[in-house]
């Protein structure tokens, strides 16, 4: 009896050893649960409006360059037409102040009173010359040469005005004004530029080949300002995210090789790009009965092959190489 109880015992143990020897084998070889993600671009307008138009449907193509959608642009349309003739009125108040003050027909005005009191100076000369010679001889009161004097003072002071007139008449603005005029036009133009550039934000395109992976409005909607109205993926443009235990971290560094599983996907190798710098509990997506207590490290790996079976979303394993 004591013998078979020996042997129960030796058989227990055995067993129990196995077990414990498989526990560790399948803990040596469970891999690291993660899943696939996309770098998607989500394509928004800067202004909110109506969607007038989706040129795109969720599940297709497009090209580089192709429209995605357009907002109502008649609001937008209005304010570039109004910046339009802001800037024309900016640039011909500058084109004024470069002209001369007075026009053609003025300035001619200006020069014939000029000749005018140059010819009215020569007469009133000449008669104060006579008059100052009679006055010498005695035939002229000083009364009278007074007079001749004063009135040539005057034709010159005529004269001396109509220059001043025709000099007033061909200056053009001043400094400061052109200065400030040259501003005017200047801010006109740059708030032209920017509302045109606003109207082709409205109404933006493909940056690049792509997979419409989701669409959120459609038209006839009204789209918030800066809220996404298309979501875009481009080939290729997937990485793994997964997360290692702290006994692993060390190994893996940027650079370093792990391979990944999926159902459906096969096999491949991916490129390690980022460790996070800090523990986190492990995430409830990947929940399993053996990890899900334990503080585990986020790690990013691009896929080296096998792109096009990934979809976002996809569940994977990891393991090191």
């Amino acid at each position: 009896m004591k013998r078979a109880a020996v042997i129960v015992v030796l058989i227990a143990a055995v067993g129990a050893l196995a077990f414990w020897w498989m526990s560790r084998s399948g803990k040596a070889s469970e891999g690291w649960l993660g899943y696939v993600e996309g770098e998607a671009i989500e394509v928004a307008a800067p202004v909110s409006g109506t969607l007038a138009r989706l040129d795109v449907v969720r599940g297709g193509q497009v090209a580089a360059g192709q429209p995605l959608f357009a907002l109502n642009a008649v609001s937008t349309d209005a304010e570039i037409r109004r910046l339009e003739a802001q800037l024309v009125q900016a640039q011909a108040q500058r084109a004024d102040l470069l002209k001369a003050r007075q026009r053609p027909a003025e300035l001619g005005v200006s020069r014939a009173q000029q000749a005018s009191a140059r010819a009215e100076l020569v007469r009133a000369s000449r008669e104060y010359q006579r008059i100052e010679t009679l006055a010498t001889r005695g035939f002229a009161t000083k009364t009278r040469l007074d007079q001749a004097r004063a009135a040539m003072q005057s034709a010159q002071a005529a004269l001396q005005q109509a220059q001043a007139s025709e000099a007033s008449g061909e200056l053009a603005g001043r400094v400061d004004q052109i200065t400030a005029a040259d501003a005017a036009v200047a801010a006109a133009q740059a708030a032209l530029d920017a509302q045109r550039r606003r109207g082709n934000e409205i109404a933006p395109v493909a940056p690049a080949g792509a997979l419409v992976e989701q669409t959120y409005f459609n038209p006839g909607e009204w789209v918030p300002a800066n809220s996404p109205v298309v979501r875009l993926l481009e080939p290729g443009r997937v990485k793994i995210r997964f997360y290692a235990p702290e006994n692993a971290i060390a190994a893996l560094r940027p650079g370093a090789k792990v391979s990944v599983s999926c159902d459906g996907c096969g096999s491949f190798t991916a490129t390690v790009r980022y460790v996070s710098p800090q523990a986190e509990f492990t995430p409830p997506v990947i929940y399993s009965e053996r990890a899900r207590s334990k503080l585990v490290f986020l790690v990013e790996a691009t896929p080296d092959g096998g792109i096009a079976r990934l979809r976002p979303g996809l569940p994977v394993e990891v393991r090191p190489q």
